[in-house]
């Protein structure tokens, strides 16, 4: 079983064709989402009482939910606008609210879950809640802005404290004070970290391993209508695969990060969680093939 703790959050999003404003969001709902094609997933996360119930029970339909709790109050949103290329963009509003004040546990049926991953959350949480879990096999983190600007320390405690970050180019760059993706990667992997990968958005990710670096393209698309949720879908498809195989050698990481560049490709295709709730297995496998040919020589 794979445990994915993060948020769970109701999203204003703003495109040049489209606003979306209350839908379904949140790094944990759409890394879980993407991970759950996978393996079994639990969520542990913290919504408010103004949590509608049609969206409970589309995460019903794709998560164990003995983690997700409903306090009082409202639950954590986010206001963010894109450029006419979808390319860039700008964080308007983040209204914590419940998840400000949520004190996290792990589900008795959770504790031996070897694979768990941290979604973008705050990272003293984070680090408090991966020590609850008895035997951990591979964990993986990853990080925004936000928690990068407010509580820098705390996200490097973090890195310390999981086997691989995922991260997004320029929040690398943000976190470790440097330039060069490379000497990012080596900077947080003397912090601790074990695997380091970076994604670059339409370009692809970066994966580092000791010594080894290795680059993997985005899957090309024509259209593309909502970038969102990419990052997070990636990720979860990551761990999920890992979660799925029970391995976690170099060959099969190389593996997992394919299948969160091709996770990523559907969940910008339609507008919020659709890229991901409107696919299936065999869909995803006809796109892993494509993109094996398309790397191919």
């Amino acid at each position: 079983m794979l445990t994915v703790f993060g948020s769970t959050a109701l999203d204003t999003i703003r495109t040049p064709t489209r606003v979306l404003k209350d839908v379904l969001g949140g790094a944990a709902t759409f890394a879980g989402v993407s991970a759950s094609f996978f393996v079994d997933t639990g969520l542990i996360a913290v919504v408010g009482t103004d949590f509608p119930k049609k969206y409970h029970d589309l995460l019903a339909k794709y998560l164990d939910l003995s983690g997700f709790v409903i306090q009082k109050g409202k639950t954590f949103r986010y206001d963010g606008s894109y450029d006419d290329t979808l390319s860039k963009r700008t964080t308007n509003k983040t209204e914590l609210n419940v998840l400000g004040s949520f004190k996290p546990q792990v589900p008795d049926e959770y504790r031996k879950s070897q694979f768990v991953y941290l979604a973008n959350n705050d990272p003293d949480q984070n680090s408090a809640l991966i020590r609850e879990f008895d035997n951990v096999k591979f964990s993986m983190c990853d990080t925004i802005e936000y928690w990068i600007a407010t509580k820098r320390a705390s996200v490097i405690k973090m890195i310390k404290a999981v086997d691989a970050v995922v991260i997004n180019d320029e929040e690398a760059k943000l976190l470790t004070k440097e330039h060069n993706l490379i000497k990012c990667a080596k900077k947080m992997m003397e912090w601790g970290a074990k695997y380091v990968i970076i994604k670059k958005g339409e370009h692809g990710s970066l994966l580092f391993f000791d010594d080894v670096i290795f680059p993997s393209v985005a899957f090309s698309l024509e259209d593309i209508v909502d970038p969102t949720g990419a990052g997070d879908s990636f990720a979860g498809a990551m761990i999920g695969y890992l979660a799925s195989k029970n391995k976690t050698s170099l060959s099969e990481i190389k593996k997992a990060v394919v299948y969160g560049n091709v996770l990523g490709s559907f969940a910008v295709e339609r507008w919020g969680l659709d890229g991901l709730t409107k696919i299936t297995k065999s869909q995803i496998e006809k796109r892993i093939n494509q993109y094996q040919k398309m790397v191919d020589f």
